[in-house]
């Protein structure tokens, strides 16, 4: 059973939901575009229910309270900024922290700047940073699937996805989202400015978005069907991570890997918890 929090940091007011004995180890997990918080109910629940304390915030955009619109405000160190606000927030000094698509990407940012604040890192979907830039420079289809970051920047974007109920934005999900769900994140991106805010996250430029090797115990999740990374750069994240690696290549599964197989990346993410 989850509870809602705001959780009133340095960065602004963030909505989030919780679930777990207030005195667990914590878990903090951050989601992507175009979802927010309510992607990691089911690993929130069964993180609790072990006695876990496992927080998911509505990122920078989508939480109301933390929706700048400028670009600029959107940079890596924005971002890491804002995971360091919320743990300083809830007085955690150290945790274990979880990421799937833009919240994959801000948690390799994290744990690269600050591992001494981890115990673990667990990145769904996203590779590292650094095996992500090398196939983008040397890998024609990786290249050819990130066309779409580049076509997003224009600022025709948001009335693109939100015509026609939204029917591009709701193609995004490939099916592969509960409906429910989906009304949701529609919901919740048409409030004014909020889809601009999301879409910050691709028109941000990030001079400093340079990564080095990892050095916290590292479990790495990527579905074989996903069609925004694929497996060169998945692959190659290994060599990115100097601390202990776990690397799981879920066949048959796309880039909604914790709405596809709920149960799968929930025994994942436990065993790699509690081995670290």
């Amino acid at each position: 059973m989850t509870e809602h929090l705001q959780i009133t940091s340095a960065s602004g007011t963030f909505d989030a939901i919780a679930a777990g004995p207030a005195d667990g180890r914590p878990v903090l997990l951050l989601h992507g575009f175009p979802q927010s918080a309510t992607i990691w109910e089911e690993q929130l629940t069964a993180l609790g229910d072990r006695g876990f304390r496992a927080v998911a915030p509505d990122t920078r955009g989508y939480s109301p309270g933390v929706r700048p619109m400028r670009a600029d405000a959107y940079g890596v160190s924005e971002l890491v900024g804002d995971v360091l606000a919320v743990a300083d927030a809830l007085d955690w000094d150290r945790f274990d922290l979880v990421g799937h698509d833009w919240g994959g990407a801000v948690a390799w940012w994290t744990a690269a700047r600050h591992a001494e604040r981890l115990r673990t890192l667990t990145a769904v979907s996203t590779p590292h940073p650094g095996a992500l830039s090398e196939a983008l420079r040397a890998d024609d289809d990786q290249r050819r699937r990130f066309q779409y970051q580049q076509d997003w920047r224009s600022p025709e974007t948001e009335a693109r996805f939100l015509a026609d109920d939204a029917a591009l934005l709701r193609s995004l999900y490939q099916g592969k989202v509960p409906g429910r769900q989906v009304d949701a994140y529609v919901e919740r991106l048409s409030e004014p400015g909020a889809l601009s805010a999301a879409l910050n996250y691709y028109r941000a430029d990030r001079p400093d978005a340079a990564v080095g090797k990892i050095q916290v115990p590292t479990l790495y999740v990527w579905g074989a069907e996903d069609v925004a990374f694929g497996a060169t750069t998945a692959h190659a994240t290994e060599q990115w991570v100097s601390g202990s690696y776990s690397f799981h290549a879920l066949h048959g599964v796309g880039h909604w890997v914790p709405d596809e197989v709920p149960e799968v990346l929930t025994s994942l993410i436990v065993d790699h918890l509690n081995e670290n």
